[in-house]
């Protein structure tokens, strides 16, 4: 068999575990709070999460995926070498964060870890800077987004609701999350299977075998299939960080964190901007704390979140950029 074709398949499967392991680590982003507020069991939770990670397949299209595979990095300088050590780089980074429990973004340990690698093989001019500008500043606004939604949606639904009994409200609201779990886990597919995807495509074109830059519908699955069988594995570690310890989370909380956190993923899934799950969702849980009291909030918590997240992105590069440096000592660029 065609060496070629035989490293192209294997970087497939790289990529696809690397989808699979987003899915467990990042299942905290979908299932932490309707696990925390008790509405479903965990083992319930993952399975909804699952079924809708996988049906986000057929939603919002691929722009997101474009951005990723050639709108960031020039894709004339990709390589599987490239490819490797970026993959591997954001493989690393998100085993290592899982293992302490911390909520950091898988998608920016990939978009981290890519950079990283073609930035050993080309250097700085390897990056397209307007397809890092509109990434960067959603690192800061996807959870400021997110924030504001989750604080808005709670204070007009406790306006709505301040004159029912608060079991009454609870019990409405319980059936209510189902539906906003179902929302945000649809986002988090959408936004977060369609950054493999682009790799996947940018892997295949460099490769030559694609002859235009193209994400076809068995990409699209595979990549939704690896990170929905990921989250049904769940992440535990992270989901009792996610669900407890930055704020106490009721139904309506729950809800009103979701349903934030859906519509802010399911706008920049519209407009192509790969964005982090982890920071929008826990943006959002910020949000609703707020609305009790800021000293609801575990600040220090939430203190340690942001500085793992400050890391990730220069994290995952210097593994991607060491990785491909030593592969390239014996020849493979």
């Amino acid at each position: 068999m065609d060496p070629i074709l035989v490293s192209v398949i294997a970087l497939v499967g790289v990529a696809l575990l690397f989808d699979f392991i987003n899915g467990f680590h990042d299942a905290a982003n979908s299932i932490a709070t309707v696990v925390s507020t008790r509405v479903l069991t965990p083992y319930q939770a993952v399975v909804w999460a699952a079924v809708f990670n996988f049906v986000a397949a057929f939603t919002f299209g691929t722009a997101v995926a474009s951005t990723v595979g050639r709108g960031m990095i020039d894709i004339n300088i990709v390589t599987p070498t490239v490819i490797f050590g970026g993959l591997f780089g954001a493989i690393v980074w998100d085993l290592f964060t899982w293992w302490i429990g911390l909520p950091t973004s898988s998608s920016h340990a990939l978009v981290g870890g890519y950079a990283g690698a073609a930035i050993a093989k080309a250097g700085w001019g390897s990056l397209i800077p307007s397809g890092w500008t509109k990434t960067l500043v959603f690192i800061v606004m996807s959870p400021v987004i997110g924030m504001g939604l989750a604080l808005i949606i709670s204070v007009i639904t406790l306006w709505l609701f301040r004159g029912f009994r608060p079991a009454r409200v609870d019990k409405w609201f319980r059936r209510l999350q189902l539906f906003s779990a179902a929302a945000y886990s649809l986002g988090h597919g959408t936004n977060d299977a369609q950054k493999t995807m682009g790799i996947i495509a940018g892997l295949l074109f460099s490769a030559g075998y694609m002859k235009e830059f193209t994400i076809t519908l068995p990409i699209i699955l595979a990549a939704h299939a690896a990170i929905a069988l990921g989250t049904l594995s769940g992440g535990w570690r992270i989901v009792h960080t996610m669900g407890s310890k930055i704020t106490k989370l009721q139904p309506f909380g729950g809800f009103a964190a979701e349903t934030a956190g859906a519509m802010t993923l399911f706008g920049a899934s519209s407009f192509g901007i790969p964005v982090s799950t982890t920071h929008t969702i826990t943006g959002a849980i910020i949000g609703v704390g707020a609305t009790r009291r800021l000293s609801a909030v575990r600040w220090g918590v939430a203190r340690q979140i942001v500085w793992a997240w400050m890391l990730t992105i220069p994290a995952a590069a210097t593994i991607a950029a060491i990785t491909y440096r030593a592969f390239a000592l014996f020849g493979f660029r």
